[in-house]
C-alpha cells in the first residue's frame, strides 16, 4: 500500500512550489474550457448548424457530468491514487478535447464535452487533494491561495483567449489548444508528483457513488433550466424531485454503511457547516453577479465578447495579484479565518452593491465594484477551501476537495438562476411584458427612445439582482465567521 505523500513533513515536500505549478497548469486547463466556449457560440451557430437546443447542450454536457462526479472523482483519488487519478484525469480530458477540435456534427462535439466533463471532474478534485498533501499546515494557506488565484485567472482568460483564437483560427482551435497544454502537464505528473492515498483502503462505495453522481446532475440540470423554462414547468420539477429524492437516499445510505464515500458526521463540525455555508453564498453572489453584469455590458453597453472581457479582468487580476504575492495568506494568517473570511465577504458586498448602484454612472463604478469583488474574495475564497479542508481528515483530501468543488458548482448555477430570475421579473415589470428577451425586444424597437426605455429597465433589473447578490454574500460572510469563531471557541475549550 502506498504510503501518503510527505504531508506529515513538517517542512513540505521538498519539490512542492514545482508541484503546485504543475497542478494549477493542469487545472488552468479545466477553467480555461469552462468559459472558453461561449465566445464561440456564433462560430458553431454557422459552420456546424447548431440549433439553440444543441448550444445549450454543448455548454451544459460538459457541466452536468463535472458537477455529478466531483464526490466521486474525490473518493476515487482517495482509494487508487491522486496522482493516478490526476494522470487519468489529463489524459481524458486531452483525449475529448481532441474529439471536440475535430468534430463534424454536434452530436460529437456533444459527447466529447461529456467525456472532458468526466476529466474536469477528475482534475479539479486531484489538483486541490494534491496541494494539501504536499504542504506543511503552515503554508497550506498560501498553496490553496494560488490554486485559488489560478481558477480566476482562467475565469478572465478564458473569454480572451476564445476571442483571439478564433480571430486567427476555426473554432476548433479553441479545443486542440489544450493538446499541448495536457500533455505537458502530463509529463510533469509522472515525473515529480508523489503518489498518495487513503492507508485505510476503505470498500468503494458504488452506491454511494452512483447516488451522489445522479442526484446532484439532477439538481444541477433543475437549475439551470428554471430561468428558461420556468421554475413551476415540468422539466425543472422533475428533476428537482428526483435530485431532492436521490440526495436524501445518498445521506440516508452514507450514515448507515460503515465505509461511506461522503462520512455525514462532517456536517457536525461548525469549521465544516460554516465555510460550506459561505462557499455556497460567496459563488451565488459573485457566479450570478458577473454573469448579468456580463450581459449587460455586451447588451446594453455594446461591448463585444473580447472588450467585455478585458473590463471584468480586474477582478480575476485583482485576486492573482494578492495571492501570489502571498498578501492575502498574510491578511488571513493576522486576522484569523472566522474574521478574514466575514471581512472577506464584507468587502464582497460593498463591491457588488457598487456595481448595483454605479453601474449607470459609467465604467468607474463598475471598475471600483470589480477590484473590491476581486479583493474580497482573495481573502474570503482561499480562507473558506482550507476550513473545508482541514476539517476533514488528510486520508480523505480527495473526498474535501469534491465537497468543495460541489459547493462551488452548486453555488453559483443558483446564483445565475436566482439573480437571473430576480432580473427578468424586474426587466418584465419595467417594459410590462410577460416574457422578454433583451436582444429581441430591442431588436424590435422602433425608435431611440424606445431603445433607452428598454436598456433604462435592464438597468433597474441588474441593480436589483445585484443588490441581492449582496445581501446573500454579506449573509453568508455572517454565517461563516459566526459559526467558525464558534468551532474554535469549542476547540479551545
Amino acid at each position: 500500500m502506498t504510503a501518503p505523500a510527505p504531508a506529515a513533513v513538517s517542512q513540505g515536500h521538498p519539490q512542492r512550489w514545482l508541484i503546485l505549478g504543475v497542478i494549477c497548469l493542469a487545472q488552468l486547463t479545466v477553467l480555461l474550457d469552462n468559459t472558453i466556449l461561449n465566445v464561440a457560440i456564433p462560430s458553431l451557430t454557422r459552420e456546424l448548424g447548431a440549433a439553440t437546443s444543441d448550444i445549450q447542450w454543448m455548454i451544459n454536457a460538459y457541466s452536468l457530468v463535472q458537477s455529478g462526479l466531483l464526490l466521486t472523482a474525490g473518493s476515487a483519488a482517495d482509494r487508487y491514487g491522486r496522482k493516478k487519478m490526476l494522470a487519468a484525469g489529463l489524459v481524458l480530458f486531452g483525449v475529448g478535447s481532441l474529439v471536440a477540435g475535430l468534430a463534424d456534427s454536434t452530436a460529437q462535439l456533444i459527447a466529447a464535452r461529456a467525456g472532458m466533463g468526466v476529466g474536469g471532474a477528475l482534475l479539479m478534485t486531484t489538483t486541490l487533494a494534491v496541494a494539501m498533501q504536499i504542504f506543511a499546515p503552515g503554508e497550506q494557506p498560501r498553496a490553496i491561495g494560488i490554486w485559488a488565484a489560478v481558477n480566476s485567472l482562467g475565469f478572465a482568460a478564458g473569454p480572451l483567449l476564445g476571442g483571439f483564437m478564433l480571430n486567427h483560427f476555426w473554432w476548433g482551435a479553441i479545443f486542440l489548444i489544450n493538446l499541448p497544454v495536457a500533455a505537458l502537464a502530463l509529463v510533469a505528473v509522472v515525473i515529480l508528483v508523489p503518489e498518495s492515498k487513503n492507508p485505510r483502503g476503505d470498500r468503494p462505495d458504488l452506491l454511494g457513488a452512483l447516488l451522489s453522481t445522479i442526484g446532484m446532475a439532477a439538481l444541477v440540470f433543475a437549475i439551470i433550466s428554471g430561468p428558461e423554462h420556468g421554475w413551476t414547468s415540468g422539466r425543472v420539477l422533475v428533476p428537482a424531485t428526483v435530485a431532492v429524492a436521490v440526495l436524501g437516499a445518498f445521506a440516508y445510505w452514507e450514515s448507515r454503511i460503515p465505509y461511506p464515500m461522503l462520512d455525514m458526521h462532517f456536517f457536525r463540525d461548525r469549521r465544516f457547516t460554516g465555510a460550506v455555508a459561505g462557499a455556497v453564498l460567496i459563488t451565488f453572489g459573485m457566479g450570478g453577479s458577473l454573469f448579468l453584469l456580463t450581459q449587460h455590458m455586451q447588451f446594453v453597453l455594446g461591448y463585444g465578447p473580447l472588450e467585455a472581457g478585458l473590463r471584468t479582468a480586474p477582478l480575476a487580476l485583482m485576486i492573482v495579484a494578492l495571492n501570489f504575492t502571498g498578501v492575502a495568506a498574510k491578511w488571513s494568517t493576522r486576522l484569523g479565518t472566522p474574521l478574514s473570511i466575514g471581512l472577506g465577504m464584507a468587502v464582497m458586498a460593498a463591491g457588488l452593491l457598487s456595481i448595483a448602484t454605479l453601474t449607470g454612472h459609467g465604467y468607474a463604478g463598475t471598475l471600483l465594484g470589480l477590484v473590491l469583488i476581486g479583493a474580497g474574495a482573495a481573502v474570503a475564497s482561499p480562507a473558506m477551501a482550507h476550513a473545508i479542508m482541514s476539517a476533514i481528515p488528510p486520508e480523505k483530501a480527495g473526498v474535501g476537495a469534491g465537497i468543495n468543488g460541489t459547493v462551488a458548482e452548486f453555488g453559483q448555477g443558483l446564483g445565475v438562476a436566482v439573480l437571473g430570475a430576480v432580473l427578468n421579473a424586474r426587466f418584465a415589470a419595467g417594459i410590462s411584458m410577460a416574457a422578454v428577451s433583451l436582444p429581441g425586444v430591442l431588436a424590435e424597437a422602433g425608435s431611440a427612445s424606445e431603445r433607452a426605455r428598454i436598456t433604462d429597465a435592464f438597468a433597474s433589473g441588474l441593480e436589483s439582482s445585484q443588490s441581492v447578490g449582496a445581501v446573500a454574500v454579506l449573509l453568508g460572510g455572517v454565517v461563516a465567521g459566526v459559526l467558525l469563531r464558534r468551532a474554535e471557541r469549542g476547540e479551545g475549550a
